[in-house]
This record gives C-alpha cells, sequence and structure tokens, in this order.
C-alpha cells in the first residue's frame, strides 16, 4: 500500500503539463556564433562594446520530466554552455552526460561540440549519437571524432530519412531531408512529435523552391516551426557571392508566406541567425517580422510538446 500512497503525492504535486515533454532553446545564431571570429563590423562591434548580448550557436534541448530524461540536437561549439543549460531541467546528479544526440550534419556550428565528450573532457560512457548514414560514415572514418567511436566515448546510432526515432510512447524524433551543400555528410531537419504538440526544426537549407516538398503544406501539419533565417536579405555580405552560401533569406520566406492565415503565420521562428543579421543587433528588424505575424526564436524559449 506505501506505492499507492507514494502515488497519490506524487499526483497531487505534479500536474500533467510539469511531466509533459518539452523542447527548449539552447541557441539560435549561425554556426559561427555571435560575435563571429575577427569581425571588426559594426554588427559585433556592438558586442565587443558592451552593448549587445552575445548568442549561442543554433541548438534545441528535448526534455521528458517523466523520465528525466534529456536529449540535444546538434552538439555545437558551445556545447559547455548548453549543456549545463539542458542538466539544469534534469534531477539525476550521477547520470550519464545526457541521454542522447541528434546531429543534423556536418558542418561545423552542428557537430563539432562533440569534442566534449572525448577523454581531454568529460571522458563520456556510450552517449547515444543519432546519425544519418553519410554522417556516421563520417564520424567513423575521421579523426578525431573516430577517436570517440573507438573509445566507446559515443555510441553511433543509425536514423533513416522519415523514420520516426521514439523517445518514449508518445514521443519522437523523426529525420527529413533537406537539400544543403553536402560535403561531408547529408541534411536534415527534425519533426519532433509530443503528446500533444509537433515542431518542426530546420535550420538549414538551400532554398525552399529545391526542397522536394512544400514547406507550406510541411507547416499546416504542425504546431510550431523553426525555420532557417541565417540572413535577413540579398547583399548582407558586402564582397561575397552569397550563391556559394544559399539560404532562404528571411525576406523572401515572409514574401513566399505572405498569404497564409495570421494562424499559420504565428506557427513560423526563424532561427540561425547569421552575426550579420540585423535581427540580433536592430530591435527594429526584429520588429518588422514580428509585426508581419512571424516570430523570431530566442534563447531559453519553451514550447510544450
Amino acid at each position: 500500500m506505501l506505492w499507492l500512497i507514494w502515488l497519490s503525492l506524487f499526483l497531487s504535486t505534479h500536474s500533467p503539463a510539469e511531466q509533459q515533454p518539452f523542447l527548449v532553446v539552447l541557441g539560435t545564431a549561425q554556426d559561427a556564433g555571435y560575435p563571429q571570429a575577427d569581425c571588426r563590423k559594426s554588427c559585433c562591434t556592438k558586442y565587443w562594446n558592451g552593448e549587445q548580448a552575445g548568442q549561442h550557436v543554433v541548438s534545441l534541448g528535448l526534455v521528458d520530466p517523466s523520465t528525466d530524461r534529456i536529449w540535444m540536437i546538434d552538439a555545437t561549439p558551445d556545447f559547455r554552455d548548453q549543456l549545463r543549460t539542458l542538466q539544469g531541467f534534469r534531477s539525476k546528479t550521477d547520470a550519464a552526460p545526457l541521454d542522447g544526440i541528434f546531429l543534423t550534419h556536418a558542418h561545423i556550428g552542428h557537430y563539432t561540440g562533440l569534442m566534449h565528450l572525448g577523454r581531454e573532457v568529460i571522458g563520456s560512457k556510450q552517449v547515444p549519437v543519432y546519425a544519418m548514414p553519410r554522417m556516421r560514415s563520417f564520424l567513423e572514418a575521421n579523426g578525431p571524432w573516430n577517436q570517440l567511436v573507438q573509445l566507446q566515448n559515443i555510441d553511433l546510432q543509425p536514423m533513416q530519412a522519415d523514420s520516426a526515432v521514439l523517445l518514449s510512447s508518445d514521443f519522437s524524433v523523426t529525420p527529413i531531408l533537406v537539400p544543403h551543400r553536402d560535403e561531408y555528410s547529408e541534411t536534415v531537419g527534425f519533426l519532433i512529435r509530443g503528446p500533444n504538440r509537433s515542431v518542426l526544426f530546420i535550420p538549414d537549407i538551400d532554398k525552399w523552391e529545391k526542397w522536394d516538398r512544400d514547406i507550406i503544406e510541411a507547416i499546416k501539419k504542425v504546431d510550431v516551426a523553426f525555420l532557417d533565417g541565417t540572413f535577413y536579405q540579398d547583399g548582407e555580405l558586402p564582397g561575397r557571392n552569397m550563391n556559394e552560401i544559399p539560404h532562404p533569406f528571411i525576406q523572401e520566406s515572409m514574401e513566399l508566406f505572405k498569404d497564409l492565415p495570421a494562424s499559420e503565420k504565428s506557427k513560423i521562428h526563424f532561427i540561425h541567425f547569421n552575426h550579420t543579421n540585423p535581427v540580433i543587433f536592430d530591435a527594429g528588424a526584429r520588429e518588422a517580422i514580428e509585426k508581419k505575424g512571424y516570430h523570431c526564436a530566442f534563447e531559453s524559449q519553451r514550447i510544450l510538446l
């Protein structure tokens, strides 16, 4: 009978919402963060002069309070701080660093944080790292990443496009292939489903029209969509050919989505901001986006799933 007493006390002090899985934004900046190394432009000068806060590289945390488990989507150069934040949502103090990492692709801001799991830092034991086939082969074949595999700091777990990875009976992560300069690995976004809500996460894609899916239809099928907002507009990088680093400009995306009803626009949260993107340092740019019915992701933002 003691277990019945314990259960009644637990249910009386923990509401369903408190036990519901949720997503937390751990970073919103492009791969190199904000500010960027050797940036001497006015955008980063605001940070160096103490006028603007820094921003961590894009990553999401997934938390399941009912099982006290945590996962990270992408291991960024800011892994140290982001892991600390994510662990703050867990009561365990003697557990593995986290219960798994899901990787989108092999560009520097999305996987290099794995180095912290190695012998020079944590020396972790078989942390599950979920990777697509080319991403997995890249980690197995190239140092220093293959040392993490050989020393069993990480345990590579295969993913397949459009095949859900179950975190619990009603909590899953599904990789979705997207086109994006796949020099070393394929690139995926993720569909995250909880018991009550679903989230689409696409931090990197070349252009919406290059995708073999209709982004507008994809938005209709979810409750929240975190979408590539790397650059605000064309010409943002003077002296560089932006065709070599294609992304949907926020202005392009807003034009594409302009005829959506307000309820659909409100699902869209732009993310993955380059250091030159005025969304970071110009309140007016962010306000202009909000006035059109969209949102900009922000660090510590939470979405109940």
